[in-house]
């Protein structure tokens, strides 16, 4: 059971004036973080550390019906700070199809208010231990194609769990459903899959793993910037110079710097066309 929602908005610094004037062009969004975990229970404590790094807005994402009704609490208290979305996480093998009929419901009573569907997917984590991986793929590619359609019933971009060979089948299930906005969330797949992705259309975005990682910075170095969003998603931990360290929105700063150099670019330049890619696929308002 969710816990009633009440109102109380965060007050936060005004921002610098050049902000103010072109809000969408110097900000940072954190497209996906899990606002819903314990790890946030100070939720007003961590939009105020993100707002220090210039990091004004986060995608909270869903996994199952709590975790989606928490975040939709959550988006209630804090207006333009959490943007909501609501998902099925296809790696989470507790779930059942009473429960995505429950998801299903919370999208239909609650879509005008959300930014996007997600994250849901196609499970592949799950599959080393499952009993029966082929019986967990072959549900999971069912779930996934009713979440599609009530994407598209409900005109809602995706947030998509498919990292490797899930990549894959979730590009066909989203070219099958003629979905035409779509996020591949922490994308980790090979370059050839990537490029199709990217060629269809659709975004992928990146974590902090582009600081100390190879794989992916190869991977943003022949991505078009113009298809890169950046995300925490909080709280997972990560290594390198983030090493003991609490995860949250206000590590995409950080990303978007090293996606800066990178690409070579001036990291004002990268933090703008970032923010337009992610208020486009949103379609969040900043005037």
């Amino acid at each position: 059971m969710s816990r009633p929602i009440v109102s109380v908005p965060l007050v936060l610094p005004s921002p610098p004036a050049g902000e103010r004037d072109g809000l969408r062009s110097h900000v940072h969004i954190d497209s996906h973080c899990h606002l819903h975990d314990a790890a946030f229970d100070d939720l007003r404590g961590a939009i105020a550390r993100a707002t220090e790094h210039n990091v004004w807005s986060t995608v909270a994402v869903g996994c199952d019906p709590d975790s989606n009704a928490r975040t939709l609490e959550l988006a209630g208290r804090h207006g333009k700070c959490v943007r909501p979305a609501i998902g099925f996480h296809p790696d989470w093998l507790q779930l059942t199809d009473e429960d995505l009929e429950q998801v299903e419901a919370q999208v239909a009573a609650h879509h005008a208010r959300l930014v996007a569907l997600g994250e849901i997917g196609l499970p592949w984590y799950c599959l080393g231990g499952a009993e029966d991986a082929t019986g967990v793929l072959t549900r999971g590619r069912k779930r996934l194609a009713r979440l599609l359609g009530l994407a598209t019933r409900f005109d809602l971009p995706v947030i998509l769990h498919a990292p490797h060979g899930a990549a894959v089948s979730a590009l066909e299930a989203l070219r099958r459903h003629g979905i035409e906005r779509a996020v591949f969330h922490w994308h980790k797949a090979p370059a050839d899959v990537t490029r199709d992705i990217v060629d269809a259309g659709y975004l992928i975005s990146v974590t902090p793993e582009i600081v100390y990682r190879d794989r992916d910075r190869e991977m943003v170095e022949a991505v078009p910037i113009e298809s890169l969003l950046v995300e925490s998603d909080g709280p997972w931990p990560y290594r390198g110079e983030f090493g003991g360290l609490p995860s949250g929105p206000w590590v995409v700063a950080r990303v978007v710097e090293e996606v800066a150099k990178i690409k070579r670019v001036p990291v004002d330049e990268a933090m703008a066309q970032i923010c337009a890619n992610t208020c486009e696929l949103f379609e969040l308002p900043w005037a």
